[in-house]
């Protein structure tokens, strides 16, 4: 093209096309410079403001230096998720690709986090930091665990995200390290478990042995009435390991096998029927405070927690005293409120009465079980069970059931 000049308009430039000037007809394109000038100043504003906004999502040296002693990995990416600027450290834990989505997706599984891309551009739309918690990440056919976490960067004068930082945190190491104390800790509890049931065990097995060599002997000595007496010791001693083992079964029992179902006051008058004899001189009274019909729950599960919170009241108060049971309906849930006229217990060890083993009971009178049963039950019928002192003295035990469960549900 050739350019003509014009003197009568100064601010009009005029463009002839070669083609047109060899046939000597003038097409002239007119562009006005006072709008040309105007497209250059925009272009060049929006270039500027672009190169500020990169030059805000970069990280100085400082930063990159103590990102790494931290040990965290960091991505900065514009509006656009394009990545502006990363540390070291990061380059270490992500594949790098040119956009932010793609980076972490390369490395993760698209059946659990879908789209990155939305995930991202929704925290910039909401301007609030997202957190995705552990996220499995494969880099090098290595598996990683990494802590993902994305921070919008908002522009103080506009108010908008003009992009983001994506903080990395590898705990593969730290999770690794969890894990072998928690395995560590339940070996320690199986220990303590062992050594509890050991102890439990030797003390009727001592006695067992030692009647049975009395009874040895005075048979020996001709004497065999001696030695049913014996007998009938070893056979006491071996009752109490029996129900040792059945309670120990019982708790570590992962699901219970009833499937037929009872209404929960029948299954407190079977358990108060079963146990008359420990409860031969005590006053029972068993109230009811509710209007609409009990629910149905597991039979043997529930009458299982009613002969343990029951024989329990009854050595509470060995074996003599008042016994008030009280069925309560609230708006929340049923309750079932076991008080009785013992002695109570000691308010600093609320936070173990329910912990396998523990038992304020004179040595052979009980195993520490009953309550951990109760406890584990009662959890897996969406129930659970509280403790306290009464005012005028003695223990309050309450059944917690869920109000949801229906005369229906039976199955």
């Amino acid at each position: 093209m050739s350019r003509i000049g014009s003197i009568n308009q100064p601010n009009v430039l005029f463009y002839q096309h070669p083609l047109d000037m060899k046939t000597n007809t003038c097409s002239n394109v007119h562009i006005n410079k006072q709008k040309l000038d105007s497209c250059v100043h925009i272009k060049h504003h929006y270039l500027k403001k672009w190169m500020n906004t990169n030059d805000q999502l970069q990280f100085d040296t400082l930063c990159k230096s103590l990102a790494g002693s931290l040990g965290f990995g960091f991505i900065s990416f514009d509006r656009e998720l394009q990545i502006a600027d990363y540390t070291p450290l990061a380059s270490d834990l992500v594949h790098l690709k040119s956009s932010i989505d793609q980076t972490i997706a390369d490395g993760t599984d698209i059946n659990v986090w879908k789209s990155w891309k939305e995930l991202l551009e929704s925290a910039l739309k909401a301007k609030k930091k997202a957190d995705f918690g552990t996220v499995e990440y494969t880099c090098n056919n290595h598996l990683r665990l990494l802590n993902i976490t994305c921070i919008p960067f908002i522009d103080p004068t506009s108010d908008a995200a003009i992009g983001g930082t994506i903080a990395l945190c590898d705990i593969t190491e730290k999770q690794s390290v969890e894990q072998e104390l928690a395995h560590a800790e339940r070996l320690i509890a199986i220990g303590k478990v062992a050594g509890k049931v050991a102890h439990e065990l030797n003390n009727p097995l001592d006695g067992i042995l030692r009647y049975v060599n009395l009874s040895l002997r005075t048979i020996k000595k001709g004497s065999p009435e001696k030695a049913t007496d014996y007998l009938l010791h070893c056979r006491t001693g071996l009752q109490r390991m029996v129900q040792v083992v059945t309670e120990l079964l019982e708790f570590s029992r992962s699901t219970h096998l009833a499937f037929e179902t009872s209404a929960a006051d029948r299954l407190l008058e079977d358990a108060l029927r079963s146990l008359e004899f420990p409860l031969r001189n005590i006053d029972v009274h068993l109230i009811r405070e509710h209007t609409d019909s009990i629910p149905h729950f597991k039979s043997d599960a529930l009458f299982q927690v009613f002969c343990n919170l029951i024989k329990n009241a009854a050595d509470a108060m060995e074996e003599q005293g008042q016994l008030s049971i009280t069925v309560r309906q609230t708006t929340n849930d049923w309750q079932v409120e076991f008080r009785d006229s013992g002695v109570g217990f000691d308010p600093d060890t609320i936070d173990d009465l329910f912990k396998p083993f523990y038992t304020t009971k004179p040595q052979g009178r009980g195993t520490g079980l009953g309550l951990a049963i109760c406890k584990d039950i009662l959890t897996k019928l969406d129930g659970h069970i509280t403790a306290q002192n009464a005012l005028e003295g003695g223990g309050i035990f309450t059944v917690h059931l869920p109000a949801h469960h229906t005369n229906s549900d039976r199955s």
